[in-house]
């Protein structure tokens, strides 16, 4: 791993607001390809907000001209052994993985290119908001790579066929397609994009963080389920859920037609 100097461009950018933790991935000159130093940065980040009740909601960007274009492939051809590859991948299995159970919602603000890891980087935020001139790939296809590790993020966001034919053409697929195809939630103009994103972060913010989390974890764990376990998981999910004081306070305040006053237990 490269030991970053204190004269070096960090690789990460923070900046908290308003209950939201914005992560700007900031390699603009490699558009923001995932090397190890950036993919340890961003991890540790997501590790420190795990734990942060002052954030709320994690909104997943980029600087420069694209959001992420995969993993650094110079870094992996100057480590091309087995140990510093299966080392690699598995850093960036768990990575994504964190963000599935982060018990806060993460939200990809996308512009330019997401293409293999980067594609998978959206597919594993729980929302994902594009601009109008973004574009998606899985291209690895097409240099004797099979994105195999982002199959597994796109895998659980798209159809199979949807899913099969970006792995096998690798060809781009514009926003107004990704959305089609359940990759991504909302389309907006480029000059928009923040304003979308920024919008709906807020709102989503403005929930019980203890609702929130109970509710993404439940929703990943029950997907994989046969549908009887499902439901007999959600039904006890949902009923830990009631016991919660913000359960009570809600709707105490939809019946009373008054805000409610969130606690977060």
């Amino acid at each position: 791993m490269t030991i970053q100097t204190q004269t070096e461009t960090p690789p990460l950018l923070r900046r908290d607001e308003a209950g939201v933790a914005w992560l700007t991935l900031n390699r603009p000159a490699a558009r923001n390809a995932l090397s190890v130093g950036l993919m340890a940065a961003l991890d540790a980040a997501l590790q420190a907000i795990a734990t942060d009740p002052s954030v709320r909601v994690v909104v997943i960007g980029a600087a420069g001209p694209a959001f992420c274009a995969g993993h650094d492939l110079r870094e992996m051809r100057a480590n091309p052994g087995r140990a510093s590859v299966e080392a690699l991948f598995a850093q960036c299995s768990a990575l994504m993985t964190r963000i599935v159970r982060l018990p806060k919602p993460v939200i990809a603000r996308v512009h330019g290119i997401a293409t293999a890891a980067g594609c998978q980087l959206v597919a594993s935020c729980d929302l994902a908001v594009a601009a109008s001139d973004a574009r998606f790939a899985t291209p690895g296809v097409n240099i004797g790579l099979f994105c195999s590790t982002p199959m597994v993020a796109l895998s659980r966001n798209v159809g199979r066929k949807a899913a099969m034919e970006m792995l096998l053409t690798g060809d781009m697929i514009d926003a107004a397609r990704a959305k089609d195809i359940g990759l991504i939630n909302r389309v907006v103009p480029p000059d928009d994009l923040d304003g979308a994103v920024a919008a709906l972060a807020a709102q989503i913010a403005g929930k019980s963080a203890l609702t929130l989390a109970i509710g993404k974890e439940a929703f990943h764990r029950q997907a994989d389920m046969e549908l009887d376990a499902a439901y007999a998981f959600a039904a006890e999910a949902m009923t830990r859920n009631m016991m919660a004081r913000d359960a009570g306070e809600g709707i105490d305040a939809f019946l009373a037609k008054r805000p409610p006053t969130w606690t977060d237990s």
